[in-house]
């Protein structure tokens, strides 16, 4: 299959087939379903279509040139490359986890969601047309080349690795999730599973395979959620339009909350224990409080995450495949509008969803019911039985109170269709997109890991004369090696998906938003302060959450979510301060970061 010319002018009618065929077989697993088949082959099949879909495209986008292993030809059009970066962007902790975590904790949560959207603001303006411009590879390319030397294209290598490794254990963790329940089995072996998927989407065709398999995995996953929140909308009988009928639906959870005790009725201790590492409902949307305290955690969550945005190499990354510097800004536009589709119904859903379950007027609900009834519910057993669901009658009364009842927050979209009654191919539905969301991030990741430790460390620092068959041949089983890794690391369930995504980000703040933005926007910043930037933030943002994770009362309330706040002004002060203490980069250096400021022209490095 040749991507190149007739596939680039006919994006809309390929896609538009696509669409039509996932489509219709959603309606034909529907159709199944009605017919008597088991809710368990409906998951397998789901599971099944779309990853050999997405494998399919990968196995179709396979190449031996560097230029579309690395940038996907430098072809890829705005639109599409903002469905792609909204796939890429839109992970696990995206779909699978941000409504769970609005659902269990409420206003706080949203913090996520405005810095995330928010990151792109400064992608936007800061960053990456100006990247795109400099006609880079990859981030720690326009890091070496910007400042010299190999010593500063190490020390970014280094922080890309650490934050992506951080990010794609996140995203396996997603994939073990959907798989676990889909497939019916266990969370440590559907890590692999997932693991497997994402390497046929990206080893042989590299960022080309993983644009297209992108745009496929992002019609996806938002079909499948914005489905079930449109669907629990009418259901409940708030209207057709849920993201302004929500609102209503607020002020009555909170009144359910209030009758319930959420927030003061706590778990025993017997109870908790019993459940092990599983949050209790007992956090609900109206338990932030309004002292200074939770308004500086929610402020400095939201910068940590727009930073994060602006600074993670993947991302970035996208920005390289678009044909110039304007294609490069419209298709931060289209992301934006991508993403905002997705991150505007995550608080209708985890609010349509608490309300099903607490709400004594609706069929589905379960607190205040038997023990012995709810247990019996399938979709209770089901979650139960891999773990991430749990009921303990902590009083013995026989009745499931607010407290009584433990989940995972990451379960929570991906239950939704069960716990609100819909049909179980809705649940099939959410499964492939939560799949989605996490492979083509995972997808993203793993290939900016491989593309700089084969492009920066082994071409550009230890073999510069090494050939093109060979540096590809080093990126596919670093895919293969760094892919086995992170799914080990994920299988030992170290933190929940959105930790696990937060650690990541600062990570990528702490050491290259500053490096990345002075080099665009200060002549004067030269090598020593930007290897100084990295080290310093770096290291510093490491050892304050190593310190906080092992017992040590964080500052002001900077946990272990947001030390970004701790690594990144140390960062810019050393960047700064080591820049004009030593000289100031050569007259080529400075003509070529005002070069990268103009829009027209060549790029810098072809």
């Amino acid at each position: 299959m040749k991507l190149e010319g007739g596939f680039i002018n006919n994006l809309g009618r390929v896609y538009g087939i696509y669409t039509l065929g996932f489509l219709g077989f959603v309606i034909l697993m529907g159709i199944c379903e009605a017919a008597g088949v088991a809710n368990t082959y409906i998951g397998w099949m789901f599971v099944a279509f779309t990853v050999l879909i997405y494998a399919l495209i990968g196995v179709l986008s396979r190449t031996m040139d560097s230029s579309q292993y690395y940038v996907a030809g430098r072809e890829v059009p705005a639109v599409y490359n903002g469905m792609a970066t909204a796939a890429d962007w839109m992970s696990g902790a995206s779909f699978i986890a941000m409504a769970g975590g609005i659902y269990l904790k409420g206003y706080p949560y949203m913090a996520f969601l405005v810095g995330w959207t928010g990151g792109y603001v400064l992608v936007a303006s800061l960053i990456a047309p100006y990247l795109r411009k400099f006609g880079c590879y990859t981030v720690p390319d326009f890091i070496g080349t910007r400042y010299g030397g190999n010593l500063a294209r190490f020390c970014a290598v280094v922080v890309l690795v650490v934050a992506s490794f951080t990010y794609v254990t996140a995203q396996i963790n997603g994939t073990g999730t959907v798989a676990a329940r889909a497939l019916q089995i266990p969370f440590e072996v559907g890590v692999w599973v997932g693991l497997a998927g994402i390497l046929f989407c990206s080893m042989l065709g590299g960022m080309r395979a993983v644009t297209w398999t992108q745009v496929a995995q992002y019609i996806v996953l938002i079909v499948a959620y914005l489905i079930p929140v449109f669907w629990m909308s009418n259901k409940l009988g708030y209207g057709l339009v849920p993201h302004l009928a929500q609102f209503d639906a607020v002020l009555r959870v909170q009144e359910l909350e209030s009758t319930l005790g959420v927030g003061t009725l706590l778990p025993t201790a017997e109870a908790q224990a019993e459940a092990g590492k599983l949050a209790a409902l007992k956090v609900g949307i109206n338990d932030a409080s309004d002292d200074w305290m939770s308004r500086w955690k929610f402020f400095t969550l939201v910068l940590c995450m727009m930073a994060g945005t602006a600074s993670l190499p993947h991302v970035l990354m996208r920005y390289f495949t678009t044909s110039s510097v304007k294609a490069a800004r419209q298709s931060v536009g289209w992301s934006l509008f991508f993403i905002s589709l997705l991150y505007l119904s995550a608080p209708a859903l985890a609010t349509f969803t608490k309300l099903s379950l607490l709400d004594p007027n609706v069929a589905t609900s379960i607190i205040g019911k038997s023990v012995s009834d709810v247990m019996s519910l399938e979709w209770i057993q089901q979650w139960s039985n891999v773990g991430f669901l749990k009921i303990v009658d902590g009083n013995g009364d026989g009745i499931v109170q607010i407290n009584e009842f433990f989940m995972r927050g990451d379960i929570v979209v991906l239950a939704t269709p069960e716990m609100a009654g819909l049909p179980y191919v809705i649940s099939g539905l959410v499964a492939a997109g939560g799949l989605a969301a996490a492979m083509s991030t995972a997808d993203g990741l793993l290939l900016a890991i491989a593309n700089a430790l084969s492009h920066d460390l082994y071409y550009k620092i230890i073999d510069p004369k090494v050939d093109t068959a060979k540096r590809l041949l080093v990126a596919r089983i670093l895919l293969l090696v760094i892919g086995a890794l992170a799914a080990w690391v994920a299988s030992m369930k170290l933190t929940g998906i959105l930790g696990a995504v937060a650690w990541a980000f600062c990570f990528a703040n702490s050491g290259l938003f500053f490096p990345l933005v002075l080099g665009v926007w200060w002549k004067r910043a030269n090598r020593a302060g930007a290897i100084a930037g990295m080290v310093g933030g770096f290291g510093t943002g490491a050892w304050y959450l190593y310190m906080v994770q092992t017992g040590m009362e964080p500052w002001y309330g900077i946990d272990g979510l947001r030390f970004g706040m701790i690594g990144m002004p140390v960062s810019l002060i050393l960047m700064v301060v080591f820049s004009l203490m030593t000289e100031a980069p050569d007259e080529e250096t400075q003509k070529m970061v005002e070069s990268i400021r103009i829009p027209k022209g060549k790029t810098y490095v072809s």
